[in-house]
């Protein structure tokens, strides 16, 4: 057996670089050991009130009680996600700043090809999945979708829909349905999804669609109603709202919330928000929560969730481009 040789046989450069070395281990296992320390910022990029919003303050709360540590919720919308991403790329790796992000975001980095969430951000684990819905202002003299499809076609360029910006999921979802309907509706991008719904509200715009978790406190007003979810079939999140499938087969577009921490963020930190994430997703007081909220609990690995973020990244990649989708001025 070959005796490796003593310390002092050594080359220096590959003693500094096993010093280095334990000294980098050293330092992960004891932020991971102590993890969290003092208050972690959960970044959302979108406006408060909002769908992300309201679910990540949930989870936050939950966190909160499980770390010790207070789990603070900052609202940073802006450029359909990239404000937010930008806040997040740019945090030290250390576990203190983390994204609660959606498929929105994904889909408006990738259209600005700016902070992608596949390859710029360390994932944590997917939390929860939606629905969408398709609503219009109470003003609207229509009660279905094959209703909405038929007043529209009767007033071809006339209607506006509003999105929460260019290159949204509230977007695309209103594009598709117009492209599978034949209908002739305006885009009208505002700068989150609270003030698409407030203008749907005051009849400014006439259609939108939006996460079903943004919805329930609108619909009470008795000013917007919702006409059809777009998952394949009917959900247990909106049971009472017909699929937009019903009318225009195949039409599709589930949402999704997950977390992401700064590239580079030590993967014993990873591992062990992921594992308090998923501990919270069990509590059945949570996941009711979820469900009265418009999502259901949707737990993976921090592995899984980057495949699954690869795979998105190349879907939407091409819809933008075949949709000839490009970043507003």
């Amino acid at each position: 057996m070959q005796t490796p040789p003593p310390v002092d046989a050594m080359p220096s450069r590959t003693i500094l670089r096993l010093a280095l070395s334990a000294a980098l281990l050293l330092a992960v296992g004891g932020v991971a050991a102590g993890y969290p320390e003092r208050p972690v910022r959960m970044i959302i990029a979108a406006t408060a009130g909002s769908g992300p919003d309201i679910l990540a303050r949930q989870i936050g709360a939950k966190l909160t009680e499980l770390w010790g540590q207070q789990v603070v919720v900052d609202a940073r919308p802006g450029a359909t996600g990239v404000v937010g991403a930008e806040i997040v790329a740019k945090s030290a790796p250390d576990g203190y700043t983390l994204w609660f992000a959606t498929m929105t975001q994904l889909i408006g980095t990738t259209l600005y090809q700016r902070y992608l969430m596949a390859s710029e951000f360390a994932p944590v684990g997917m939390v929860a999945s939606t629905a969408f819905a398709i609503a219009v202002t109470s003003n609207l003299p229509v009660t279905t979708i094959p209703e909405l499809i038929a007043y529209a076609k009767a007033r071809p360029g006339q209607l506006l829909y509003g999105s929460s910006g260019q290159g949204s999921t509230a977007h695309l979802c209103m594009e598709m349905f117009r492209t599978l309907s034949g209908i002739d509706i305006v885009h009208v991008p505002y700068k989150g999804a609270v003030p698409a719904i407030t203008d749907l509200m005051g009849g400014q715009v006439q259609i939108a669609c939006q996460a079903v978790p943004s919805l329930p406190t609108y619909l009470k007003t008795g000013r917007i109603r919702s006409l059809g979810v777009t998952t394949l079939t009917r959900t247990v999140i909106a049971p009472d709202v017909p699929s937009v499938a019903d009318t225009l087969p195949g039409f599709e577009i589930l949402g999704w919330y997950g977390m992401l921490a700064p590239l580079r963020t030590p993967p014993e930190v990873i591992a062990k928000v992921n594992a308090d994430v998923m501990r919270t997703l069990k509590s059945p007081e949570v996941q009711e929560k979820l469900i009265v909220l418009g999502a259901e609990a949707a737990g993976s690995s921090p592995a899984d969730f980057g495949a699954f973020l690869r795979r998105e990244t190349v879907k939407w990649t091409k819809l933008l481009r075949d949709a000839n989708i490009r970043p507003s001025e």
